[in-house]
């Protein structure tokens, strides 16, 4: 029994999602009794595979051919079929982006398996490990188990697992060359995919502060514009605050927005609708502010303060001007 997590990189550079799910192939192979390893594919990834050899992980594999200096579904499928079918793992994990989105169906059809996509915790018992995923937009979790021998296949939604419980120790590097016949790949790269320029990427912001429709109207929302800059955080909302443009979209938390993953996530005037919940329950400390002390968020808040937030909000940005 091993656990495999499989990272993605372009051009030398990480995916953030990739040591969440290293992150969690550790705690996984922890609980079954096993011991987790790790693969990146590429080219002239020496660099990577030496950074991953830091981490408590059995191996490293870095596997390298010249038609992988740039991604294409088949010669991805092609080199982790030959490495998985080699190492037979019993579980394989992936980031679910949408590169893995991309090759993860044929990768699975390849080895007669299933793959469970989009998973968000997981719980083992007796040895049997069951992965959790959710259906209609997050309203329901439902258990996903496996029947007869691995490997299994997992992709894990971002946010799911911290990044920062990644473990520290070392590693042997494995270099793999793989046989990749070029006739097996029929798709040629084009300039790869790039969404349209944000001004503000939320995923990579350490502290947010989130308004949502206590806010009442658009002309409060300066208030809350205040309470973030003081604090040093990027200014988030809720689905219907820009719906009503009152902020623009690239500032919406949640499963039709942005998911994010910061240090601290204040909800101010936020219910905690389960769409809302999807895109921020990755933060390490949530802090709410709302007057309904029944307020769904709650249940998944460090802190709460049940209050007005135009009677909190303008006392809690004068104590922290006061300790500056």
């Amino acid at each position: 029994m091993s656990v495999l997590a499989v990272l993605e990189q372009r051009a030398g550079v990480w995916n953030r999602a990739s040591f969440e799910t290293l992150a969690a192939a550790q705690q996984i192979a922890h609980e079954l009794g096993t011991a987790a390893s790790a693969v990146v594919l590429g080219q002239g990834i020496h660099t990577l595979a030496t950074d991953l050899a830091t981490r408590q992980l059995e191996s490293v594999y870095a596997v390298e051919h010249d038609l992988l200096n740039n991604y294409t579904p088949d010669a991805y499928t092609v080199a982790l079929e030959a490495l998985i079918t080699r190492l037979g793992p019993t579980v394989v994990l992936f980031p679910h982006t949408y590169q893995v989105r991309d090759f993860l169906p044929k990768l699975a059809t390849r080895l007669g398996r299933v793959a469970v996509s989009d998973v968000v915790s997981h719980h083992v018992q007796d040895g049997a490990l069951t992965l959790v995923r959710q259906l209609f937009q997050g309203k329901v979790n439902v258990d996903v188990g496996f029947g007869g021998s691995g490997p299994h296949l997992a992709s894990l939604q971002a946010g799911a697992y911290r990044a920062d419980r990644v473990l520290e120790g070392t590693a042997s590097v494995v270099e793999i060359a793989p046989s990749i016949p070029p006739a097996d790949v029929r798709t040629r790269p084009d300039a790869p995919f790039r969404e349209s320029q944000r001004a503000v990427d939320l995923g990579a912001a350490e502290l947010i502060v989130s308004v949502g429709r206590g806010i009442k109207e658009a002309d409060n929302i300066p208030l809350i514009e205040r309470l973030a800059q003081v604090l040093g955080a990027e200014l988030a909302a809720s689905r219907p605050i820009c719906d009503a443009g009152w902020l623009p979209m690239e500032r919406q938390v949640g499963s039709s927005g942005q998911t994010v993953a910061p240090k601290m996530y204040m909800a101010v005037g936020i219910s905690g609708a389960i769409q809302h919940l999807v895109g921020m329950k990755g933060a390490r400390t949530v802090v709410a502010i709302n007057k309904d002390a029944n307020a769904p968020i709650f249940e998944v808040a460090d802190y709460g303060i049940v209050g007005d937030l135009f009677q909190v909000v303008p006392a809690l940005i004068e104590a922290i001007q006061k300790s500056k």
